[in-house]
C-alpha cells in the first residue's frame, strides 16, 4: 500500500480535484441569469410573437421571464441546482454531502414557497428544465410553450 493508504475512510480519501482557489473561481463563474437553457426559451417565447420582461425582482423568485398582460411567468431552471428527476438532478457532489443536500433541500423548498406565493397571486406559472432545452427536444418545449402562453 502506499502511503496515506489504509487510514480512514473512502470518504476521508476522496479530495476535490481543484484547490479552494480554483473551486471558488469555479463557483463564481456559475451563472444565475442569461444562460444557455434561459436564451433557448427566450428565443422560442419571442420567435412565437410574445414579449416578456426579464427577472421581475419585484415577484416571488424573480422568475426568469414575465408576461404581465397575460399574468403568465417562466422560470428555468438548472436540473443540478433545483434538483429535477433527470440525471442531472440527481447526481451529488462528492465531498460535504451533507452541507450540498441541505443546500439542494433549501432550493427546492425555496422554489415550492415562490410557486405557491405566485399562484396565490393569480399568476399562471411554468418551469422550464435544463433538460427540456436541448436541441433533441425543442419541438415538445415550444408545443408546452405554446400551450401554457395561449390565453
Amino acid at each position: 500500500m502506499g502511503r496515506g493508504w489504509g487510514r480512514g475512510t473512502i470518504k476521508d480519501i476522496v479530495m476535490d480535484v481543484f484547490t479552494p482557489q480554483q473551486r471558488s473561481r469555479v463557483m463564481r463563474a456559475v451563472k444565475s441569469a442569461d444562460t444557455t437553457p434561459e436564451m433557448v426559451v427566450r428565443r422560442l417565447v419571442h420567435g412565437m410573437g410574445y414579449r416578456y420582461r426579464l427577472h421581475a425582482s419585484d415577484l416571488p423568485g424573480k422568475p426568469d421571464l414575465v408576461l404581465p398582460r397575460h399574468r403568465k411567468a417562466i422560470f428555468v431552471h438548472g436540473c443540478f441546482w433545483h434538483r429535477h428527476r433527470c440525471a442531472a438532478g440527481q447526481s451529488m457532489p462528492a465531498s460535504r454531502v451533507e452541507y450540498w443536500q441541505a443546500k439542494f433541500d433549501r432550493n427546492v423548498k425555496r422554489d415550492a414557497a415562490n410557486l405557491r406565493k405566485l399562484r396565490r397571486e393569480g399568476w399562471s406559472v411554468l418551469v422550464v428544465w435544463e433538460c427540456q432545452t436541448k436541441a433533441s427536444r425543442l419541438d415538445s418545449l415550444q408545443r408546452r410553450l405554446a400551450r401554457f402562453l395561449q390565453p
